[in-house]
């Protein structure tokens, strides 16, 4: 008699098995999302809903604290009659303008210069305390500098932005590289690779993760950058709309240009998790926790 038909059953009841377990594991994955969602709402619920008791019981006053459904009337008058300054949507593009190139410029510089200083050691030994001794001034006082030096205009609200985003960049790009496993390389030369391919067939890749971590960071650094520099001298601009709600001593009108920002802050962080997710594909995602 025939056995063979049977040696099939455990093969079966493993697939089984498995299937089961991955079943398992996506409704397991599903309820903590849900429970993430409902505390997170819970969380908004408290801090807003605290915030406006206080301010409608006395409790903090509002010309100092503001209230969040004055914000809310706030950020829905500028969005339907425009700010003081202008349409709302002028300052959000003249910001998002600043950023952006904020963002590529100094992604770029960083990452050219990270990946030279870390392949070369002579450049590294003589610009390494210099780029240690840039990274130590507090960035943030340049915007008077540059804004004397370039104007009011986006050109020093985009200088302060690539000096924030520069060094996130560029200490990535300098470790990524030096982390590369050398057994890679070297074996990488056996088989003939030239120092071109090298550096963009093997290292550049190796130390993307690295580079794509910083995009996050950077990019929000970036954002503070322009907001600064407008905040500090500009025309237009969401910092600018900042400083006009500051001087009219309109806490409201601070606190609604701070929601806009964060608002644009978090879909920034969105799309750089995708462009994270692109560039690099073969990172695993991250598990959440659970039973």
């Amino acid at each position: 008699m025939s056995v063979l038909p049977n040696a099939r059953v455990p093969d079966a009841i493993s697939t089984t098995a498995l299937a089961g377990e991955e079943l398992a594991a996506e409704l397991r994955e599903r309820r903590w999302i849900r429970i993430e969602r409902v505390l997170q709402v819970a969380v908004f619920v408290v801090i807003v809903g605290g915030w406006e008791l206080a301010a409608r019981t006395g409790l903090a006053d509002p010309f100092f604290f503001g209230q969040p459904s004055g914000i809310a009337a706030t950020i829905w008058r500028w969005s339907t009659r425009g700010t003081p300054a202008g349409p709302l949507w002028q300052h959000m593009a003249v910001t998002l303008e600043e950023t952006i190139l904020a963002f590529l410029i100094g992604v770029v510089i960083g990452v050219v210069a990270g990946f030279a200083l870390a392949r070369n050691r002579v450049l590294a030994a003589i610009f390494g305390p210099y780029v240690r001794m840039g990274n130590a001034i507090p960035r943030v006082i340049l915007g008077s500098i540059f804004v004397i030096w370039l104007g009011l205009g986006m050109a020093s609200k985009v200088a302060l932005g690539v000096t924030l985003t520069f060094f996130i960049v560029f200490f990535n790009a300098f470790q990524g590289v030096r982390e590369v496993d050398p057994n890679l390389v070297n074996n990488a030369r056996i088989l003939g690779a030239s120092p071109r391919q090298l550096s963009f067939d093997v290292m550049l890749p190796s130390a993307l993760t690295w580079i794509t971590t910083s995009l996050h960071t950077s990019f929000g650094f970036a954002l503070i950058g322009a907001v600064v520099g407008e905040f500090l001298g500009a025309t237009q601009g969401l910092g600018y709309l900042v400083a006009t709600a500051q001087g009219a001593f309109n806490t409201n009108g601070v606190f609604a240009a701070m929601v806009i920002l964060s608002v644009v802050a978090l879909i920034a962080d969105a799309l750089m998790t995708k462009l994270e997710h692109w560039l690099t594909p073969w990172r695993p995602s991250a598990h959440r926790p659970g039973p």
